[in-house]
């Protein structure tokens, strides 16, 4: 088993639950395989459920911003779910909270 949980909830949508940690290393591998996966389809959504990370470094960011590149490329979309305050501050003191669609779960994610 990977380090990250997928569901497909709808035939288009794609969640993509991260663990506690992420800094990047093999696991940037994985997720960017799951996302060139989950792009495949016309008008795919790809949600990266956040709600579960407590550490996220300077890799960790690049692994975001390299799935929002792959994702625009693809034509998809790109939500950033139940990200917790210490991401939060991270994304904005960055300037990438400007950059990502977020919503507050993923069930609001799933709705938009």
């Amino acid at each position: 088993m990977g380090t990250f949980g997928v569901t497909q909830p709808v035939a288009v949508t794609t969640v993509i639950a991260f663990g506690e940690e992420v800094l990047g290393g093999a696991e940037a591998l994985e997720l960017s395989s799951l996302v060139r996966e989950s792009c495949s389809g016309a008008g795919s959504i790809i949600i990266f459920d956040l709600e579960r990370v407590r550490v996220m470094n300077s890799s960790g960011l690049g692994m975001l911003v390299g799935a929002l590149a792959t994702v625009r490329k693809h034509d998809a979309r790109l939500i950033l779910a139940a990200i917790p305050e210490k991401v939060q501050s991270l994304l904005s003191m960055t300037q990438l909270a400007q950059v990502f669609e977020s919503q507050v779960s993923v069930a609001e994610a799933l709705k938009s």
